[in-house]
């Protein structure tokens, strides 16, 4: 299962690429997440390897992310022309998926934010949750996405609207 899904948002691009790199922040705008946890190198760099649990419903599901693509290396100087890839492979019991995420500037204090997502499902479970709710996947990723955006906006903490 493939899909893409994209947003704009209202700042510059090193500052939407600052804000979605900085683990402390995580909690703030990923909606769900319980546990983000380097294990192996250094967070948000190429290679860094990471524990992920995320609360679905009344479901834990724990997987572990690694950082294949970050380019450029230092987002605090983007060159104007260049895109920003921040890509990682996720891994947990019964789905692989990869995240594909690319920050063009879209104006001068404009961002476009697309994300491609992939995932593959082994097991009987999860290939029936594959097959049977595939939009819930799609749904999940654009609702990060409008979190991130409204948490990078407006300064919205999704702990406090579900609190």
């Amino acid at each position: 299962m493939k899909y893409t899904v994209s947003t704009e948002i209202a700042l510059p691009r090193e500052k939407v690429a600052q804000l979605l790199a900085d683990p402390a922040l995580l909690p703030q705008w990923l909606r769900g997440l319980v546990l983000h946890e380097r294990l192996d190198g250094e967070h948000g760099q190429l290679g860094t390897t990471s524990r992920v649990v995320m609360q679905m419903g009344r479901r834990k599901i724990e997987c572990t992310e690694t950082i294949t693509r970050r380019e450029p290396a230092d987002l605090r100087v983007i060159p104007k022309t260049s895109v920003v890839h921040f890509d990682r492979e996720i891994v947990g019991e019964g789905m692989w998926s990869t995240v594909r995420d690319r920050l063009t500037e879209a104006g001068p204090e404009t961002t476009l934010w697309e994300s491609e997502s992939e995932y593959r499902f082994s097991g009987f479970l999860m290939k029936l949750v594959g097959l049977l709710m595939p939009g819930a996947f799609r749904q999940q990723s654009q609702q990060h996405m409008q979190d991130f955006k409204a948490f990078a906006e407006q300064g919205k903490d999704v702990r406090e609207a579900t609190a």
